[in-house]
Order: C-alpha cells, then structure tokens, then sequence
C-alpha cells in the first residue's frame, strides 16, 4: 500500500482551488485549475494519495465500469513514480484526461474509506497523473508492430468509438472512424462546454491515435454520404458507436413557439463559437430570462453557458423533489447515491427549482416565448400530482429542455444495416457486443441508452475485443464488461 498511516495522519479531502467565479465567467477556460508541476498540487496529490489503504477488497473497483485498479496507482503516485502510474492507468482507461475531468466518479462512492472518512480524491489523482504525464512526455503514440490485414468501420467518434478504434488499431487492424460532423470528438467535442473541459485535451488525443495509424473520415454521415452496404461490403467488421442523440422531448401546450430548444441546439452552437467558429443564426442567452428545464449534467452545462453569455436571469427546473445533502439510508455504501449536488456552473449563479412541473409555454404577440406556467408536485403512490392552488407563472425568453435522450436516432442507418432494435429503440445486441446482423457490433450509448462516459469507454474496450475475436480467431484485448452483465449493473 501507500503510506501505512495515511488515511489516519490525512483526514481530509483536499482539492485544487477553482478559479474564481468572477473570473472565468468572463472567458470559457476551465474552471477546475489542474496545474501540471505544481509543487502544492503534487504535495496535495501525494498526500490523497496516500490515504489509499488498499483494501483487501477493493469497493472502487467495483463501482468503475473501466475497473481502474486505484490502490495501485495511488501506490505509484505516492511514491512519486509517474511512468508506472499512467502505465497502469492506461491499462484499464483509453482517455483519463476526458473521466478524470467529466465522469462523476461513482469510485469516489464506493471507497473503503468513504464508509466513516471522506473519501480519497480518486478523480482528481487520475487526471493529475494524466496531466503530468503528457507534461512529462511519458505518453506516446502506440504504433502497432504487425497489420492483420482486416479492416474495421467505426461509425461515431464519441468516447466509445474512439475506444473501440484505438484498441483495434493497437492490435493492427486497419480502422476507420467515420463522422458526421467537421471535426472528431462526438459530444466530447460539441456537446460538452469548454469551461468543463478544454478541447485542446480532445485534440490532443486525436494526434496521438492518427500517429498510431487510426484514420478519422470527417463531414460523412453514414446512410446518406456512404450507405450502411456499402460500409459492409468495404470492411470486414462494423462498430457503430452513434451514440444516444435523440431528445426528450417537453409535450406541453405552446412547444411550438420560438425560443424553446433542445439543449443541444443551443449548445453546440455555442461551443462552436466558443471555439472560434463561425455559427449563423445563434440563440444567445444574452440579456433574456433562460429557464433550463432538467436537474441533469446537460441542463447545468445549459447554465454555465448561459451565465457566460449574460444571461439576465437563469432557473434551471426539475420535477423530482430536492435530493438530502447525506446518503440516505435506501441508498447504503457502496452505491451511488442520488444526493443534493453542487455543480460549477450552480456556483456562477442561477436559481434551482425542485418539484415543479411545466404547464404550458405562453408567448407573445409574435409567437416567441414570454413564460411558463408552473405548478408544484408531489410524489402520490409513484405519480406527480399536482398540488392545488401552486400555479405561478415565471418569465423566460429562452427555454432550454435538458431532460435526456431516448436513444440512437432511427434513419437510414440503422435500416440499411437491418439490425434489430430493443422496445427502447436502442440497438439490440448479445453478450459479445455483436448485434444479429454478422460482423456488426454497437458499443457505448447507441446500445446501452444514455449513460456515462465511463461507461462509454468501458462498452468501447469491450466491444474492441469481441470485434478482434471475430476477425482474429482470439484476442489478447481486455474485456472488461460483457453486454449483459452492463445491462445488470445499468
């Protein structure tokens, strides 16, 4: 283990100052301030680090999709031995840059410690060896040493297919990765702020997996650009990683007029700006009253973005009743518990508003959004109902839905490829990723239904063996979920 004392000499978590809210409300830099090299930081690292007491049972290990083996690399870490430590991180994670800055740590959740101590500070250990790793120039392209001569498609280059890619390339597949937009990256590079993580780290990642000799074939949609036959015809196996990109959508009275969006018609835009890009026609929040309709991750992302384009006011709206500050009870170690969270962007202000439930949408005279009529709920034998006599209107010339999405979209894809789909109308799949088309496997949301990036990745890894079995005969490749056994831990 680390320091035999250290979970009894450090009581504490510890973690880097955020920049100020004052200031990075004023730019799109990220918020969370990871210093590679800095002396406090490392000190502060070293210290979290050692209060690992590598448990005869590691919970955490449990509680990571990837199965990140963090008593081991807490054990590097705290010795100072960086090389070992991203080596080991590697092994079980593809891109510890993108989880150690976006997954919600459900390790954090299941820590040992966590029972009676506040728990180790696994998250911002793994990005800081990450961090330290490019900083140090320990991390370099993997450039297979023989080529198999098979040829593998994938569709999507979110965190599953970029997954899937990297790991079929390292093993000297031929891969491809086709997408839609201009640029790689899928919502790792449209859909999730700069202020929460910069896209140079996507960039970044991206150089390294071209050197290794992953090929990315940008600004193609598969099924109307290059058809899913043809897809087949070209390659011998077929990963589609399309990702659950279909939205939830709001069924009130008034939908229809202007300035209500889907969250992720306002924020890609708005990330394109944000990097440089041209947009015609945004939706700024700029001196409007935005409500957020969603308690999730998308709708605090909708928050941050709209308080960094002054926004006049910001409410962000969820039907369900505001989570306990403390683990309740039904939800015991080692879970992940649905407690009252505080993300950056509720720090820059806004107002949270729980237990309510939309109405109707009211505009003006010229069609576009003035309000919304809520009304109070509560929670009676399952159901919302609503209570009686809380109707209230609040003002808002920018509605955001941020409720989710329902899975991958239905076209020509999907039906040109004839794979089948589950009554969520997410691909169908068996345990070995592999849908009931031959040499057509899906990986990460488009079969899972909208998760975490963790997941994500996990389903990518997975997937990567199963697809190199298929072509090989075998594979060295880990696996570390089967399709089935996620469905069970889902």
């Amino acid at each position: 283990m680390a320091d035999p004392r250290g979970f009894l000499t450090t009581r504490q978590r510890e973690l880097p100052a955020d920049r100020p809210v004052d200031v990075r409300i004023l730019d799109w830099r990220e918020v969370h301030a990871h210093r590679a090299g800095n002396p406090d930081d490392l000190a502060m690292i070293t210290r979290q680090a050692g209060r690992c007491m590598d448990c005869g049972i590691p919970f955490c290990h449990n509680g990571c999709p990837l199965g990140n083996v963090m008593p081991e690399w807490n054990d590097l870490v705290w010795r100072g031995q960086w090389a070992d430590a991203i080596e080991r991180l590697h092994m079980t994670n593809n891109f510890p840059e993108f989880t150690g800055r976006l997954c919600p740590a459900p390790c954090e959740t299941s820590c040992v410690l966590g029972i009676n101590e506040p728990p180790i500070t696994i998250k911002n250990v793994e990005v800081t060896i990450i961090d330290e790793a490019f900083d140090r120039g320990l991390v370099q392209p993997q450039v297979p040493q023989w080529m198999t001569g098979k040829t593998v498609a994938v569709v999507g280059s979110g965190p599953a297919g970029l997954a899937a890619a990297q790991q079929l390339t390292r093993c000297g597949h031929t891969v491809a990765v086709f997408e839609r937009a201009d640029h790689p990256g899928g919502l790792l590079r449209y859909g999730i702020p700069e202020f929460k993580m910069e896209k140079r780290h996507v960039d970044r990642r991206l150089a390294l997996m071209e050197a290794e000799g992953t090929r990315f074939h940008n600004g193609v949609a598969v099924g109307t650009d290059v058809t899913g036959q043809q897809l087949r015809e070209r390659y011998d196996a077929v990963v589609l990683a399309v990702g659950s990109t279909t939205p939830r959508d709001l069924p009130v009275p008034g939908r229809e007029h202007g300035g209500v969006l889907q969250a992720m018609q306002y924020l890609v835009p708005a990330n394109k700006v944000a990097r440089g890009e041209a947009v015609v026609d945004q939706v700024v929040a700029t001196d409007k009253d935005v409500v957020v309709i969603g308690g999730g991750d998308t709708g605090a992302d909708c928050v941050g973005t709209a308080i960094r384009q002054g926004a006049r006011s910001v409410t962000q709206l969820e039907i369900m009743p505001r989570p306990p500050q403390e683990r309740p009870a039904s939800q015991p170690w080692p879970t992940y518990p649905m407690i009252y969270r505080v993300a950056s962007a509720h720090e820059e202000g806004g107002e949270r508003v729980y237990a309510v439930s939309t109405q109707e949408i009211l505009a003006d005279d010229d069609g576009q959004v003035r309000a919304l009529q809520l009304v109070e709920v509560e929670l009676v034998d399952g159901r919302f109902t609503p209570v009686e006599g809380s109707q209230r209107e609040i003002p808002a010339q920018l509605v955001l839905l941020a409720m989710g999405f329902t899975g991958p979209e239905q076209g020509p894809l999907l039906e040109q490829l004839g794979v089948a789909t589950t009554a969520r109308g997410t691909v169908a799949r068996g345990d070995d990723f592999a849908t009931d088309v031959p040499g057509v496997f899906v990986a990460g949301d488009a079969g899972r239904g909208q998760s975490l990036i963790v997941w994500a990745i996990a389903e990518g890894r997975a997937a990567a063996a199963s697809v190199d079995t298929y072509l090989s005969g075998l594979t060295e490749l880990p696996s570390p979920i089967r399709a089935g056994t996620a469905a069970l831990r889902a």
